[in-house]
């Protein structure tokens, strides 16, 4: 698809959110690696840590996000280090002093870890899974997000405007291993992609959009805030294969949203049934 793939990774991402594409990278060792924040370098924070990498990476390879809770994969994270081949740190308050005497020891980390392909996939044959190996098609993802009277389009140009939220649907591709890109305001404007007209609009028929991002598809996302629903209600559907994919999903914040997004696409994608 272009070199979708080979342009920059979400940790790139996370640093120049201006970019038009949050993605990922497609080598096979990518696939097998997750990470997760930890506090200091201590082995007590890395054991939880990597556990919860490993919850990560069966879902990424695996295209099945009901497998991070799993009591089956919990169980098996109980001795989630027989699973690495390798992991490292990136300190997340980089070029920041340290507060207190205390130094390192509480700064929070970025912990990658890198697993073993072999033991991995046979972890997946264990729980009636197969890692998902078909080519991984990359979306690009118009998202409106509504609360009260306030409204917004997601986009790749939005300067530090909704930085948090760019930053979390990065995390997301990241963590399902689906490369994600976001449009250009001007692109929506001109095929008259607004908030108010993402509810009803085609997925089917807006392949311009997914051509301008060089992007394979279409991911559209309604997010609406609500006080009854203790979060955000969001509504998420793309076209494939020439069927319309449609879920829901009620309460939680904007990252959680995005997260049932990637994962139910990925869910989808990977033959691994349609999101609740």
């Amino acid at each position: 698809m272009r070199g979708f793939w080979k342009r920059i990774g979400v940790v790139a991402v996370l640093a120049a959110l201006s970019s038009p594409l949050a993605a990922l990278a497609a080598e096979r060792d990518e696939l097998y690696r997750a990470r997760a924040i930890v506090t200091g370098q201590r082995e007590e924070t890395r054991h939880g840590g990597i556990a919860e990498a490993l919850r990560y990476v069966l879902a990424k390879v695996s295209g099945d996000p009901r497998l991070v809770d799993d009591p089956r994969v919990a169980a098996m994270a109980e001795d989630a280090g027989a699973y690495v081949v390798g992991f490292g740190y990136r300190d997340r308050m980089d070029g920041k002093p340290l507060a207190d005497e205390q130094g390192s020891r509480d700064r929070p980390y970025d912990l990658t870890v890198d697993f073993d392909p072999r033991k991995i996939d046979a972890a997946l044959q264990s729980l009636g899974r197969k890692p998902w190996t078909a080519a991984r098609p990359g979306f690009v993802a118009v998202i409106g997000m509504r609360n009260g009277p306030k409204d917004h389009l997601l986009t790749a140009d939005g300067g530090m405007n909704l930085k948090r939220q760019r930053v979390a649907l990065a995390l997301a591709a990241d963590r399902f291993g689906i490369p994600v890109a976001l449009p250009r305001a001007a692109v929506l404007a001109e095929h008259g992609l607004t908030v108010q007209a993402l509810p009803t609009a085609e997925p089917e028929g807006l392949d311009a959009v997914a051509e301008a991002a060089d992007a394979d598809l279409v991911l559209l996302g309604s997010l609406t805030w609500s006080d009854e629903a203790h979060g955000w209600i969001s509504e998420w559907r793309f076209a494939a294969d020439g069927r319309n994919h449609r879920w829901e999903h009620r309460g939680g914040g904007f990252d959680e949203a995005f997260r049932k997004g990637i994962g139910g696409a990925a869910r989808i994608l990977s033959g691994n049934g349609q999101p609740e």
